[in-house]
């Protein structure tokens, strides 16, 4: 796993919750990959060695990290809980490695606390550990805490992992309302990405920059370069559907997300994209997902409460149920999409008050999407905050 993932997914749009089998004997699925797929033999190799030396947390995080990778590239849950399963069956002293891989299950999760407890320990066995220090900013980020995850960005550079520091930087920088900072900073580690996996997500959060700042033509480039690697991520289709929603061109969202409704997130923007076009397939869309929301409720799982805020603003047309999910989604998450949604509900009810916390995060930041500014009645011109401390 790249670490610089834990930028981009920490809070995600939601995948459906996964399962966690009960024991090792539970068939979970037949997979469906060919003799000799990359893919499958390497998951047989990580299970074998995960199955021949019990004792081992390295042979369990291996493992977990696999399945891991293969949730965030195909959007499904399933792989989580395997990831979980993986981890549970280790009973020994955990390493830096293990406890970071728990500590990504649980932010998952959206244990926010637990997932930092874990990456703590982790490294105060391994100070090092560049993966726990990335996962750790991406929480820090995901809470609104750019200054924290700005610790974590040079804990990076000091590591000597250029790319994944300045993507650590440039999402801090982003976060904190310095949009040319994080854009310059971004482009730099762009320059020193190596694998297309790098690429693809450094390029994602160029186009999102790039969208805040009111260029759709350039965030429209990073997106089309980006897909343009065939590498397969909900993340980045995600904002991409977005893009597309923002600039109301529904039609390419049905396009580019046919056969993708088995992700929550995908199929709620092609049910927007549906009912806003008036398609056949928008009332069976709805209905699917509501179905999967009341599921998730009846869980106990609450990673889906911006996504559904969002379903019921601009599918249902119901700002009131929006707007208590959304204010109930940002005492977790505040990323800019939670702050948006929850900017969208509230003046959608004439309460813009009851978006408090997200109109003090823009004063604060002097964060500059037009929208969301605009929204919040704030001045389209915001004064230049001091970035966060490096």
């Amino acid at each position: 796993m790249w670490a610089a993932a834990a930028l981009g997914v920490a809070a995600a749009p939601a995948l459906s919750a996964p399962y966690v089998p009960a024991s090792d004997d539970v068939v979970l699925e037949r997979l469906p990959w060919r003799a000799g797929d990359a893919t499958a033999t390497a998951l047989a190799g990580l299970r074998a060695a995960a199955r021949s030396d019990p004792d081992s947390a390295q042979a369990a995080a291996d493992l977990a990290e696999r399945y891991f990778d293969l949730a965030l590239a195909q959007g499904d849950p399933r792989y989580v809980g395997y990831a979980d399963a993986a981890l549970a069956r280790f009973k020994g002293e955990p390493g830096a490695e293990w406890l970071t891989m728990r500590g990504v299950v649980r932010q998952y999760r959206h244990d926010f606390p637990g997932a930092l407890q874990d990456f703590e320990r982790a490294l105060q066995k391994d100070p090092s550990h560049a993966p726990a220090h990335a996962w750790r900013g991406a929480v820090r980020l995901v809470q609104a805490e750019p200054t924290l995850a700005m610790q974590d960005c040079e804990a990076l550079r000091r590591l000597d992992r250029a790319a994944l520091a300045g993507a650590c930087a440039g999402l801090a920088f982003a976060y904190a309302g310095r949009l040319e900072d994080a854009a310059r900073t971004l482009e730099q580690a762009l320059a020193s990405a190596g694998a297309d996996e790098q690429r693809v997500w450094l390029l994602t959060r160029l186009a999102e920059v790039a969208a805040w700042q009111d260029r759709p033509q350039v965030a429209e480039q990073r997106y089309r370069q980006a897909l343009a690697l065939g590498v397969e991520s909900v993340y980045l289709r995600t904002a991409w559907a977005d893009f597309l929603l923002d600039e109301s061109r529904p039609a390419e969202v049905l396009q580019t997300l046919d056969g993708r409704e088995s992700v929550d997130s995908l199929l709620l923007r092609l049910t927007e994209a549906a009912t806003t076009l008036k398609r056949p397939q928008a009332q069976g869309w709805q209905r699917t997902l509501q179905d999967r929301y009341a599921a998730a409720r009846a869980r106990g799982d609450t990673t889906h409460l911006g996504e559904e805020a969002r379903f019921e603003l601009q599918v249902r047309g119901d700002p009131v149920t929006a707007l208590r999910l959304a204010q109930e989604n940002y005492t977790t998450q505040r990323e800019p999409r939670d702050a948006r949604i929850l900017l969208l509900s509230a003046a959608a009810t004439g309460n813009l008050a009851a978006a408090r916390a997200a109109i003090d995060w823009l004063q604060r930041t002097g964060f500059e999407d037009r929208r969301m500014r605009a929204l919040a009645g704030l001045s389209s011109a915001p004064p230049r905050p001091d970035p966060p401390a490096r």
